[in-house]
């Protein structure tokens, strides 16, 4: 029967106070008023007063149609994903399988899905013992039937599994989750540390200064200011999409010109974007800019190897400090005036790191998820290091070193993918500070398809630990202090590039699952849901924009510790994915700012043109060159093809088999962690996350 909606009591109940008056008007069309008192009329009017039943069918109706929305963006949003399940994984279109290049990178993914095969079987298993009664899984104590009790040979086989089960695999798992929550634990303190560290940096407005002018000198007579001689570097490969505006935004540094060198250092194997960068350094040169086009026929090294060979050159022995840009990288006119006059009067100041700044942080989700971790890297770790430490990880590029400080540490090395982190670390052992600007920003790219992501994350984690392989001896036997020592080692090398990758992939991806088949080896809630949330606010109290995405960060982060571990093992046993350099591709976007910036001092230089010098014939040729290339027609535009994930998606049905297995036990907590992180994985592997890459 409906529900009657009489308001009858409730609109006469008696709210009257004092001594009514009633004032009758002569007018019909208006109605009775009462006034309980003096003040009545000017009391503020009680909201109640004013509904009716009409008004709150209405109420109700409008939040059954929000509620309704909801309900259909969920199932649109759902109906979406298991449209692209069928598309790109039963009928593979548009899509290719990610292959691994040799038999050591594929055993992950076998015992993945040795897992996944296992725990399906267990599924089935239990279900059918859950509709035939067996229900001892959900009891707090297990408890073992007798011989009495048995019910033929399927239950006698479930007896021997639940015995197995409780008496050799449950310790086990126990004893490594207790493991990994110790080290979740010792994580989750040092993040805090850092938190704290930055506040106090906030609160006592902490931060390097320059005293006085840093240029100005009493020993010239005609002028009153001298200034160092800067070499730049721009190390580049097959970079199309990005040359033009790094090397113009250098080009536009404010510096003498007698005082800078600006070197395009090209190892592009593709001779038309070759001719191209070729054609840009020469239009600069006519210009008066003293830039020079480098190109080796032999590309060792990567670019470390890029960057010695560049080191090596005589024309640049006279100089004493070298910046560092990569082809994406756009600094500001002023970024060398905001960072080299740190190095006046600090003789033990080897290298003037600058903050990275994102042109495209909010193209889509996956960028924006970066820029949560990227600044909380630059805004907490990076200074926090940078005050209390004066040591960090160089950044590898929108940096300033001493040339004197690399040559003592040894210069560039090709021994690892990390030349930047090798380098700072050889020369903190050689008693060199670093300083950090917060503040100074220089303007990049983050990847936007998670194919150039997930590649550049496997360099950044296999590349340390194959330096920690390398550097360990060194760090022992040097003549560094023992808390520098135990710094480098237990908190740089360990704790934040070992052991966080292993604890967030052996935690949430392989033990949680199993204890949803292993019922006896328990999780405690915090350890799932309340401390993970709580890191993750703390990494995005550096953007509070991005609060909203406090979930998708969380399961993001999980979801990409399958790389990240992988990428640690590569590293550490020396495998050969680690050794593998694959360019970050980019897009070549920059800001509105920018554009506007540079197409007023475009307007300018074509309205004064300022050529100081003629051109050679050698210029004259490139720049032939490249008006026949812009004359051609433009190839058509390549298909753009996703990518399986195989390890993702084998995660992902293993953590949505572990959330069915865990309404059994009904685990109302583990089953939606369970059935989000799956689906995150899920959306992973299948490549619906960033931009598409061609």
């Amino acid at each position: 029967m409906a529900p009657r909606l009489d308001f009858s009591e409730w609109w006469t109940k008696d709210t009257r106070k004092g001594t009514p008056v009633i004032v009758t008007m002569e007018n019909p069309n208006y109605s009775i008023l009462e006034i309980n008192g003096p003040d009545a009329a000017f009391r503020p009017v009680d909201k109640d007063r004013g509904k009716n039943a009409k008004q709150f069918t209405w109420v109700l109706l409008l939040k059954a149609h929000r509620a309704v929305g909801c309900v259909t963006w969920l199932a649109a949003v759902l109906w979406t994903l298991l449209g692209a399940v069928k598309t790109r994984l039963f009928f593979g279109r548009g899509v290719t399988m990610e292959s691994d290049k040799s038999s050591k990178e594929r055993f992950l993914f076998k015992v993945i899905r040795g897992f996944l095969l296992i725990s399906l079987a267990i599924l089935v298993f239990e279900v059918v013992a859950h509709l035939k009664g067996w229900h001892y899984f959900q009891n707090s104590h297990l408890h073992i039937p007798q011989t009495s009790e048995i019910q033929g040979w399927l239950h006698m086989i479930f007896i021997v599994w639940l015995t197995f089960r409780a008496d050799y695999i449950a310790p086990t798992i126990q004893a490594l989750s207790n493991f990994c929550v110790a080290l979740f634990i010792i994580q989750s303190i040092d993040r805090m540390v850092l938190c704290i560290g930055c506040f106090w940096i906030k609160l006592k407005k902490i931060k390097p200064t320059i005293t006085g002018d840093p240029f100005k000198s009493e020993d010239l007579e005609g002028n009153n200011y001298e200034y160092p001689m800067v070499l730049v570097q721009i190390p580049m490969c097959n970079e199309k999409e990005v040359y033009e505006q790094s090397i113009s935004a250098v080009c536009q540094i404010d510096w003498p010109k007698d005082r800078i060198l600006i070197q395009v250092l090209d190892d592009s194997d593709d001779e038309s974007i070759q001719n191209l960068i070729k054609a840009e350094v020469s239009r600069w040169s006519q210009r008066g800019i003293n830039i020079i086009y480098r190109h080796r026929l032999v590309r060792t090294g990567y670019k470390a190897g890029n960057l010695k060979s560049a080191m090596g050159c005589d024309y640049v022995r006279g100089y004493e400090f070298v910046a560092i840009f990569d082809a994406d990288f756009q600094p500001s006119s002023d970024y060398l005036k905001k960072t080299v006059p740190h190095f006046k009067d600090n003789p033990e100041l080897g290298l003037v790191q600058a903050r990275w700044a994102f042109v495209n942080k909010d193209e889509n989700l996956l960028t924006r998820l970066q820029n949560i971790n990227l600044c909380f890297h630059f805004e907490v770790e990076q200074q926090v290091n940078g005050v209390f430490l004066n040591f960090f990880g160089f950044n590898g590029t929108a940096g300033v070193w001493r040339i004197k400080a690399l040559e003592d540490s040894g210069g560039w090395l090709e021994r690892t993918t990390v030349e930047d982190m090798d380098i700072a670390v050889r020369a903190h052992l050689n008693g060199w500070k670093f300083i950090y600007l917060n503040d100074v920003k220089v303007l990049c790219e983050v990847p936007e398809s998670y194919e150039a992501y997930k590649k550049q994350q496997h360099r950044w984690h296999s590349g340390p630990m194959q330096l920690f392989r390398l550097c360990l001896p060194s760090i022992i036997h040097s003549k560094i202090t023992i808390w520098k020592k135990a710094n480098l080692i237990l908190l740089f090398f360990l704790l934040r590039k070992l052991i966080l990758p292993f604890y967030s992939f052996t935690f949430f991806c392989i033990i949680l699952p199993l204890t949803m088949f292993v019922p006896e080896a328990e999780l405690p809630i915090w350890v799932i849901c309340y401390i993970p949330v709580f890191m993750s606010f703390l990494n995005i109290l550096p953007t509070p924009r991005s609060f909203p995405f406090i979930v998708p960060y969380l399961l993001f982060e999980n979801t990409m510790s399958v790389t990240k571990f992988h990428a640690m093992v590569s590293g550490l046993f020396q495998l050969g994915s680690s050794y593998e350099w694959v360019i970050t591709k980019k897009t070549g976007r920059a800001s509105e700012s920018d554009l506007i910036v540079a197409a007023e001092r475009e307007s300018k230089t074509l309205t004064h043109p300022q050529i100081y010098r003629g051109a050679s014939d050698s210029e004259l040729s490139e720049l032939n060159k490249l008006k026949e290339q812009q004359e051609a027609p433009p190839p058509p535009p390549p298909k753009k093809v996703n990518k399986i994930y195989r390890k993702e998606l084998a995660l992902a049905f293993l953590l949505l088999t572990a959330a069915v297995r865990s309404l059994l036990s009904a685990q109302g907590v583990h089953f939606y962690f369970l059935l989000f992180q799956g689906a995150s994985f899920l959306l992973v592997g299948l490549d619906l996350i960033g931009e598409q890459m061609s």
